[in-house]
């Protein structure tokens, strides 16, 4: 485990990020990518991108490579398609959680056209976040997984979704090839709270809604958090309408994953 010695919690508003806009597609990236560059802003502990995007119907992503990286996706609204070199193939929508590990080689593509597969073409764009986390171990054979959990978000609460933890082992999240980290996603009605995680380092996101963080304030749509040797903080929602947060727990960074 990565020891750090001062606390910290780093907030990050919505329009702070950087953005990617073409004609399919909508982007905010709460970490350095692509084009998007900044030497002090290449990660969080172990979390190295989160991207906030927005797919016009039709269009999407056309098959690219990825390696040695552990990739989450989470749909917000709509539904995206999943198509990879290794034979899976799925429909992502809110409330099932995905997990391709990139190992040491992987081509896929993301889609909103959902049609193809039966049914009819609709003109709804998906909305989801990605996350890609560092593995433990490099070089493994690339895999996927995913997972309907809609029945657990619904007790309240957070919910593993994403997770190489052993204490997790048992439970609903998929699992990752990182043993220092996990994912949880909660949907909060009007008023409701939960207690985050205390690690080395989380990330906080704001999904939908607004809520309020003790110590900090309101957080909008958007918002993210970082926060470095501390955590436990309560989160509620606004009365005015129901939120859903994704938050990263990690117990190394990157230097600690190297050693």
């Amino acid at each position: 485990m990565t020891r750090t010695t001062q606390a910290k919690v780093d907030v990050r508003r919505a329009d702070s990020r950087a953005a990617t806009r073409i004609g399919w597609l909508d982007s905010h990236h709460s970490f350095s990518f692509g084009r998007h560059y900044d030497p002090a802003n290449t990660h969080h502990g172990l979390l190295l991108v989160s991207n906030d995007d927005t797919v016009a119907p039709g269009t999407g992503f056309e098959t690219h490579p990825h390696r040695d990286m552990e990739i989450v996706t989470w749909v917000l609204g709509g539904s995206l398609v999943h198509q990879d070199s290794v034979g899976n193939a799925g429909v992502l929508y809110p409330g099932l959680a995905q997990r391709m590990s990139a190992g040491r080689g992987i081509l896929h593509s993301e889609k909103n056209d959902s049609w193809r597969l039966g049914g009819e073409p609709h003109d709804e764009p998906v909305h989801f976040v990605q996350m890609w986390v560092a593995p433990d171990t490099e070089g493994i054979d690339p895999g996927y997984e995913q997972l309907e959990i809609t029945d657990e978000l619904l007790r309240g609460g957070l919910v593993p979704v994403a997770s190489g933890m052993a204490r997790h082992d048992g439970q609903s999240a998929i699992r990752i090839r990182n043993r220092h980290a996990a994912l949880h996603a909660a949907r909060l009605t009007p008023g409701s709270a939960v207690d985050l995680p205390e690690a080395p380092y989380l990330h906080l996101f704001v999904a939908q809604g607004e809520v309020t963080l003790e110590g900090s304030g309101p957080l909008q749509t958007g918002d993210a958090v970082r926060f470095t040797a501390t955590g436990g903080q309560r989160l509620t929602a606004s009365a005015a309408g129901p939120a859903e947060i994704l938050v990263w727990e990690m117990h190394t960074d990157l230097a600690g994953l190297a050693r």
